[in-house]
């Protein structure tokens, strides 16, 4: 399943291309952080390569010169592969494989390899083989002379399919079942989602960039001795843990996978189920990693990647997470004055944390009374599950009933108040 080969150290080339609407810093940045994933993916970054162009070329995205002055470049470097930082179309990529002489792949390609080294669970595994055959299945097209089962010649013409029809008719019946095994555990998580919001605690989802520390802020918080590595997307499945806040409130916090800028869309895709978890959270614990180098442009990839998955409106709280190697923190802390700044490892700050976030409580607000007509048992039962009920009687045009309710509660049952 793996697109980088990991029985020996690859050597890789590494290329970026600086469009008019783009920045030479913006793309060295880029690069940074590509050499990082292509280092947690099993292999060594060799050379790096960066192009000035006005737009893409359709052909082979750089230009047929360039692209020979690279493969010039890959033979002097005995590199195995050629990753550019952009997304190829599959043309493209063939196109350059043939110009190269060598593997040419993109980020989505890394990013797909390293979630299918880190897949533990069933249904992580089943995400990322579905994200791993929607970037292949277009990129089957024009391999059907290659694969084909048909001659030419007299006498071997016919009905049949060539290789190429057979290996995507077998992708798509495995992509169908994929979908469908998905859907089975989005089922099963929805129902356990509906237990926990009967059970009254608030919902709180850790999210930020990979490598930003929010397993380790877990960790910290609940002492649920989660998997923890300095290395990008050690997380993917989601975990859910208790935490008791100062006051006594109890909450349930999860974990899930870390973001990145151009995350590939079939990774969003394939992973809505397990970020479900964000969607309905009744708050957001945004970590940030206070060291990065440009945490800014993370933060907004994280709340880029949050309003694409639906969970734009759900409250946030930012955290400041390794203040203490942090040296642009300051400068941080001005530009996001409502951030907490803790340190997940050492544990400094995590105080403060708690009680912002014990704070931010969003549980009954006020007392209502409400009448709900004896026919509504659907309404008296979600009144039961989303209140305090304090009193409940029977009334002439149905139950009477005085309840706590937060705001939003109170809202959606207005229609019923007796008032």
């Amino acid at each position: 399943m793996n697109l980088i080969d990991r029985s020996f150290r690859e050597r890789i080339v590494l290329v970026g291309v600086v469009f008019p609407w783009g920045s030479p810093a913006v793309v060295e940045e880029e690069l940074d952080e590509l050499a990082l994933l292509v280092d947690t993916a099993g292999a060594d970054v060799v050379a790096r390569v960066v192009q000035r162009r006005e737009k893409p070329d359709p052909a082979t995205y750089l230009g047929k010169g360039k692209a020979r002055e690279l493969q010039e470049l890959s033979e002097s470097l005995d590199a195995d592969t050629v990753v550019f930082d952009d997304e190829l179309t599959p043309a493209q990529q063939r196109n350059l494989q043939d110009v190269l002489g060598r593997t040419a792949i993109d980020r989505t390609a890394v990013i797909l390899d390293i979630f299918a080294q880190n897949a533990r669970s069933q249904e992580g595994k089943a995400q990322v083989e579905l994200a791993l055959l929607r970037y292949r299945l277009p990129r089957l097209r024009g391999r059907g002379k290659a694969l084909s089962q048909q001659a030419g010649g007299i006498g071997t013409r016919g009905p049949g399919e060539t290789q190429l029809e057979v290996d995507r008719r077998r992708l798509l019946e495995r992509m169908a079942r994929l979908e469908s095994d998905l859907r089975h555990i989005s089922a099963t998580r929805q129902v356990q989602s509906r237990s926990r919001r009967r059970s009254r605690h608030r919902a709180i989802s850790l999210v930020g960039y990979t490598n930003a520390g929010k397993s380790t802020l877990l960790n910290r918080l609940t002492g649920a001795g989660v998997f923890v590595e300095d290395r990008l997307f050690s997380t993917l499945d989601p975990r859910t843990r208790r935490l008791d806040l100062p006051g006594g409130e109890t909450v349930l916090v999860s974990d899930t996978v870390g973001f990145v800028r151009k995350l590939p869309h079939q990774l969003v895709e394939a992973f809505r189920s397990t970020l479900e978890v964000v969607r309905e959270a009744d708050l957001l614990l945004h970590v940030v990693d206070g060291s990065a180098a440009d945490p800014t442009a993370q933060i907004e990839a994280v709340r880029a990647v949050v309003g694409e998955i639906g969970a734009g409106d759900v409250p946030e709280l930012l955290v400041i997470n390794k203040c203490d190697q942090a040296d642009s923190l300051h400068r941080l802390g001005a530009a996001y004055p409502e951030a907490v700044e803790v340190s997940a490892l050492n544990g400094q700050g995590i105080c403060d944390l708690l009680d912002t976030v014990a704070a931010t409580r969003t549980g009954p607000s006020g007392v209502v009374d409400l009448v709900v007509p004896f026919e509504r048992g659907d309404v008296l039962a979600a009144i039961h599950r989303e209140g305090e009920v304090i009193e409940e009687m029977h009334g002439l045009a149905g139950i009477e009933i005085r309840v706590k309710l937060g705001a939003q509660e109170t809202d959606r049952f207005r229609e019923y108040s007796a008032s």
